[in-house]
């Protein structure tokens, strides 16, 4: 809502809820971020007057337009009618790779798509074959699975609108482990230099290093510490994903400002991750558990805050991931990493 609310600042918002179930979040988009147009749809033509009765209050507040169709025909009708919104919302069960493309024609430029996958399995790697299908990628077992469950939402989303001659920026993007949530703006033309932002992030298990290559410049993988004792170890290559950002800051603090006018808009949850997401901008890719790092040291986890610091100190890129708890995102070598770790780890020990 206070994503919506947002977007009406710079002018009337149309939002499409392509997959509204009983229309409580259409309710909200236009009782509380003043949608000037809703269009609500749910596939089930069953839910229909559930759903008409539901949004009956908005009927005098602007344009209310209810349906049971597919997605893929609600979309599709969309292009040919060359009808496009401010807002479209899918909060899809299993993955939504299949609507991206005729999604994405749905939004208006300068407007915003927020998609919503319950597949946790494909982007997890936990099921390899499905995430070949379905996201047209690699996805490994890694540390910060959630991440890269949402980077390679993300990279689809950035190959279907390359394809279309568009550009997009991530707004925000997160899961509490079951469902993955991305909003991006649809931008007119790419970026300069955005295409540097797809490439792979590889993992190994061994020694717990990571890389990351965008596509652009992929060359061959430096060999990690434990590569050297045993060559033949491989890489846990995950990818093509969205290396870049993952948060926009301007808009997650203009959304946390908004919610302090709208009482009742946002649980102390809802908060709470919002500020975390804030002070995360999901950049650098490269991304630990400090129990992962503890674990790689044979010791305890080290304390976070004080690990990004030391990074910061040494002149690298460093903080706590707003995605998943006690995790630190850096750019700076995992050999630092541990030194800075294990340091902080022994320093209680050498106190008088």
């Amino acid at each position: 809502m206070l994503l919506a609310a947002e977007l009406a600042e710079v002018g009337p918002v149309r939002v499409l809820d392509g997959m509204a179930g009983c229309g409580i979040r259409g309710l909200r988009y236009g009782l509380e971020a003043g949608a000037a147009a809703l269009w609500a749809n749910d596939a089930d033509p069953d839910r229909l007057p559930l759903l008409q009765a539901n949004l009956r209050p908005l009927e005098e507040k602007g344009t209310i337009q209810c349906s049971s169709h597919t997605a893929q025909q609600l979309l599709a009708g969309c292009l040919q009618r060359r009808q496009r919104f401010e807002l479209v919302d899918l909060d899809a069960f299993g993955c939504p790779s299949a609507l991206v493309p005729l999604a994405l024609e749905a939004v208006a430029f300068g407007g915003v798509l927020y998609l919503a996958s319950t597949d946790g399995r494909s982007p997890t790697g936990h099921d390899r074959p499905a995430a070949v299908r379905s996201l047209g990628a690699a996805a490994r077992a890694h540390p910060a699975s959630w991440e890269l469950a949402l980077r390679l939402q993300l990279g689809v989303l950035a190959r279907a609108a390359w394809a279309m001659g568009r550009g997009l920026e991530p707004l925000f993007s997160f899961s509490e482990g079951r469902t993955f949530r991305t909003a991006v703006r649809l931008l007119r033309h790419p970026l300069a230099g955005e295409e540097r932002e797809l490439g792979l992030l590889a993992h190994c298990h061994g020694c717990g290093d990571q890389q990351v290559q965008p596509l652009l410049t992929l060359r061959g993988w430096t060999a990690c510490a434990c590569a050297e004792a045993a060559p033949s170890a491989p890489l846990a290559v995950s990818g093509p994903l969205w290396l870049g950002p993952l948060q926009d800051g301007v808009m997650l603090r203009a959304m946390q400002a908004r919610a302090g006018s709208l009482p009742g808009s946002l649980s102390q949850a809802g908060a709470r991750l919002l500020a975390r997401l804030a002070n995360d901008p999901g950049w650098p890719a490269r991304c630990w558990p400090t129990a992962g790092i503890g674990r790689c040291l044979g010791q305890g986890a080290p304390p976070l805050q004080p690990l990004v610091q030391a990074l910061r100190q040494e002149g690298f890129q460093a903080q706590a991931s707003g995605v998943m708890d006690a995790q630190v995102r850096t750019d700076a070598p995992w050999p630092l990493v541990l030194r800075l770790a294990r340091e902080l780890l022994e320093a209680p020990r050498r106190a008088p």
